[in-house]
């Protein structure tokens, strides 16, 4: 695909949460083409300590706004300075980066899309577009607590929502793995991100049970364009940049079961 490079101009920012803003973007020509599970580049500016960009997922494309929504966790530096943007500031993008989930090709297929903490951010794009395609997707969505679980409203404008917290204060107490659902219901398909720890754990349940599954990987990403090779993963055909080749994969090319 095609990439672009575009000022674009901060129309809202919300805090979720003590930690997560969401940036939600206009530009003055309709937004390129996007994919769920792409991302972009940020330029971070006035931050002296930040040299490179930053990748965020695209959360949300609002093509009847013409907005980009991007979900942004602060925890460095960087981000700590996309969270005091404030309306009109104009932030700098380089997308579409990377590849995609795959979608469903029968309405019927159910698919369930697990994310957790910040890892949430692909998942609501990809389900409204399932949701247009047909199908109803299921979202499984893990936090610490309560007060970390985002966008659930966002969520269950396009398919069933179940949680769970570390704590119990929202959902079924535990992990994602936990959740009850996964031993009631069976699935076609599972898409996944978040933690590396929790997906790893995601991987093994659909291997062990035949399932399909696509991992989205947030390894480093620098340059977005597969030339730093800060972002390399080992793969049963080799290591590949996840920026350029990801950061979508299938289980079956990871070593994470083996």
């Amino acid at each position: 695909m095609k990439k672009y490079i575009l000022d674009l101009e901060v129309a809202s920012i919300e805090h979720l949460n003590k930690k997560n803003v969401l940036l939600k973007l206009s530009s003055s020509a309709p937004l390129p083409d996007i994919l769920p599970g792409q991302f972009v580049e940020v330029r971070v500016d006035d931050s002296p300590s930040t040299f490179l960009r930053r990748p965020i997922s695209v959360n949300f494309v609002d093509r009847a706004t013409n907005r980009l929504w991007l979900l942004v966790a602060t925890v460095g530096d960087g981000t700590r300075r996309l969270a005091q943007l404030r309306v009109g500031d104009t932030l700098n993008c380089v997308l579409p980066l990377g590849n995609s989930f795959t979608m469903p090709t029968l309405p019927e297929q159910k698919i369930l899309l697990v994310g957790g903490g910040v890892g949430v951010a692909p998942l609501l794009y990809f389900g409204k577009l399932i949701c247009d395609f047909g199908a109803e997707p299921t979202f499984l969505l893990g936090a610490r607590s309560a007060e970390d679980l985002l966008e659930l409203d966002e969520f269950r404008k396009y398919g069933r929502v179940f949680m769970t917290t570390e704590d119990g204060t929202c959902g079924e107490q535990g992990f994602v793995t936990n959740h009850s659902i996964l031993q009631t219901e069976s699935f076609d398909q599972i898409s996944t991100c978040g933690p590396k720890p929790m997906m790893m754990a995601v991987a093994r349940f659909a291997h062990a049970n035949g399932i399909a599954c696509e991992v989205s990987l947030e390894n480093k990403m620098a340059c977005g364009v597969g030339a730093c090779l800060c972002c390399v993963e080992k793969t049963t055909e080799g290591n590949v940049c996840v920026c350029k080749e990801g950061p979508v994969l299938n289980i079956k090319k990871l070593l994470w079961h083996l």
